[in-house]
């Protein structure tokens, strides 16, 4: 993923933050000598600093990559828009000769791979993941005993290194990115006001 000097995350909290707010992406197994990896699309659980769980089914196609080389990449994108060519064409250029983008956040986990097996450890995962997406709901808790914890393997990812971009105009002087997020603001898209908020978070205030 190319990430410009601009769109870095400006901390490591940058990034976690995100991934607080996000709890869907793509994990890619690459496995040995494959020519394409296993790419599964699932939901997950984060810790806020460096360990994920999910869990998949026993028939997932991932298993076997997992586990000849147990390393995997997370990647979670969201907060998304396109930036209409009129929109980010620079003050006092031509509006018609303008050239359109895309703003987005988007991280990338490198990880180390523990699958889980042990019961207990399955029944502990699938209380958390309940917790952070269903909490309050009284469902009966997830046990070792659970006649279902068989059908699924969990996954536990220890992160080793991360790659993380928010583009949202930080090539753009502080005023031109005030305008966009006025676009944002009266277009009123599906996740203009999550990308406006990205994008008003990360202009210094210095600059302004």
């Amino acid at each position: 993923m190319l990430v410009h000097p601009w769109d870095a995350a400006a901390t490591d909290e940058e990034w976690r933050g995100f991934l607080r707010e996000q709890d869907f992406g793509q994990l890619v197994a690459p496995g040995r000598g494959r020519d394409l990896p296993v790419v599964v699309p699932t939901h997950f659980t984060f810790d806020g600093d460096a360990t994920v769980w999910l869990h998949l089914a026993r028939p997932n196609p991932v298993w076997p990559l997992l586990e000849e080389h147990p390393r995997a990449l997370l990647s979670v994108i969201g907060d998304y828009v396109y930036v209409p060519s009129d929109w980010n064409a620079n003050p006092g250029t031509e509006v018609t000769r303008g050239v359109p983008t895309s703003y987005y956040a988007a991280v990338q986990l490198a990880c180390d791979v523990r699958i889980v097996d042990d019961r207990a450890e399955k029944a502990a995962l699938l209380q958390r993941q309940l917790g952070h997406f269903q909490p309050g709901v009284g469902r009966e808790p997830v046990t070792e005993a659970d006649r279902l914890l068989p059908g699924i393997r969990g996954i536990e990812l220890t992160v080793t290194s991360v790659t993380a971009k928010f583009k949202y105009g930080g090539n753009k002087t502080p005023g031109h990115r005030q305008e966009l997020a006025a676009r944002l603001a009266g277009r009123g898209g599906p996740l203009d006001a999550a990308a406006r908020a990205h994008l008003l978070r990360r202009i210094d205030p210095a600059d302004s």
